[in-house]
């Protein structure tokens, strides 16, 4: 007979052997009593093994023999795979993390660093690949992040007038800290530099200095959207 390897393409439920013997049980109209005593186990070795996980794993003896009976090999029921073919397939199981690729939205508005801008329209117009090592590094979970523009000059030099940035939405869920914010303040979208006073109350800061500041604002006057954790600058 032919060496034929177990993949996913086969029409098993998985990798787990107990799964893939019932599967061949039921699929061949056989029952579990006259399996046992084919192998000449007790009537319940079959049903105890599938079902109660005992013994963990078929006798080697055991396993020959139900893989030569249903005609499968013996990686179907548990055995493992041979060196060559074990090494590729975890290759691909559990590629390196840095091929990995996340697509991160970007959304149609921009937080303003300047005068300040209205924005209705917060649908993705695009999305942009970053490496999943590096975004794990960052400490964010990527489906709470999307990239907007900065619109102004309020924020000059760390932002600048058409830099992306990427917010981290997860962040407006925990306890605040002194960072850039994304913010929405009387229904105007702003990125600011917020400073926690011991007050309790913020001071929400632009680093031009050609812009006010604004002091002792109670955080329930803000809608915290997000904080910013990267930006990329056009040249």
């Amino acid at each position: 007979m032919a060496q034929r390897y177990f993949s996913p393409d086969d029409n098993f439920p998985g990798d787990d052997p107990r799964a893939n013997l019932e599967h061949l049980i039921r699929q061949n109209g056989h029952d579990f009593s006259s399996l046992s005593r084919m192998l000449g186990k007790n009537p319940a070795y079959i049903q105890q093994y599938i079902k109660r996980g005992t013994p963990k794993k078929l006798d080697e003896e055991d396993r020959r023999k139900l893989a030569e009976f249903y005609g499968v090999d013996e990686q179907i029921l548990g055995a493992a795979l041979p060196a060559h073919i074990a090494a590729p397939r975890a290759a691909r199981s559990n590629p390196p993390m840095g091929n990995s690729m996340v697509q991160i939205k970007q959304l149609e508005l921009g937080a303003s660093a300047g005068p300040g801008s209205l924005t209705d329209d917060e649908l993705p117009r695009n999305s942009m690949a970053f490496s999943a090592k590096w975004l794990k590094q960052l400490g964010t979970d990527p489906g709470k992040l999307s990239l907007i523009s900065v619109d102004g000059d309020s924020m000059d030099p760390t932002l600048c007038d058409g830099d992306d940035i990427m917010v981290d939405h997860s962040a407006a869920e925990r306890p605040l800290r002194d960072g850039i914010y994304v913010l929405r303040m009387d229904d105007v979208l702003l990125v600011k530099r917020l400073a926690l006073r011991p007050s309790g109350k913020l001071s929400i800061r632009s680093d031009n200095k050609r812009y006010p500041d604004w002091d002792d604002i109670e955080p329930k006057d803000v809608q915290f959207i997000g904080r910013v954790v990267w930006t990329g600058r056009r040249l």
